[in-house]
């Protein structure tokens, strides 16, 4: 039986979407049909925020998509070699937090020591960081807000409606868009 796929392709370690290739150990001849797109926003401004990591209190990743915006501006600035030397070691001198399991993984992989990724999402991720007192995160307590590295949503984030006393910068990093697939 043939079945349309809605969502994003993506490929695991076999260089398959991990859906297609179960769906057709099911029988299903399936057809993977992107419906959004995605396209950031506000990389220049993320790539100068994360160049003055001492103006900030900690980063906040809200989703695999937040890191991929990270890793273009390094790439996109030739930062590379300057993130490897000084920058990585500046911000993991900070609280990293971050949303889920596989967000954590890729920002590890970046070389960044995280918290938070059982939250499982982001209103339980800002209700961890609201329950962090100021004494429990000295980095915050002089060093400003945290710089979440997030997707564009409706309405107020989470980390905005419970903050409290922990600022938050934010800046939506990007914008799904319809796609033409449709």
């Amino acid at each position: 039986m043939k079945v349309l796929l809605l969502k994003d392709a993506k490929e695991d370690d076999g260089g398959q979407d991990p859906y297609i290739r179960e769906l057709g150990f099911c029988g299903l001849d399936a057809t993977l049909i992107p419906v959004l797109s995605f396209e950031f926003l506000a990389l220049p401004s993320l790539s100068e925020k994360l160049s003055q990591p001492e103006r900030y209190g900690g980063l906040i990743f809200t989703s695999p998509r937040a890191v991929d915006a990270v890793e273009l501006c390094l790439q996109r600035d030739s930062k590379a070699r300057v993130w490897t030397e000084s920058l990585k070691g500046k911000w993991n001198a900070k609280s990293v937090y971050v949303v889920g399991n596989a967000t954590a993984s890729l920002v590890n992989k970046m070389g960044l020591d995280t918290e938070g990724e059982n939250c499982g999402n982001a209103e339980k991720l800002a209700e961890y960081i609201c329950s962090m007192t100021l004494a429990e995160v000295p980095s915050m307590s002089h060093q400003g807000p945290c710089l979440p590295a997030c997707d564009a949503a409706p309405g107020p984030p989470p980390l905005h409606r419970k903050a409290g006393t922990v600022p938050v910068e934010s800046k939506p990093l990007g914008s799904s868009l319809g796609s033409g697939a449709l």
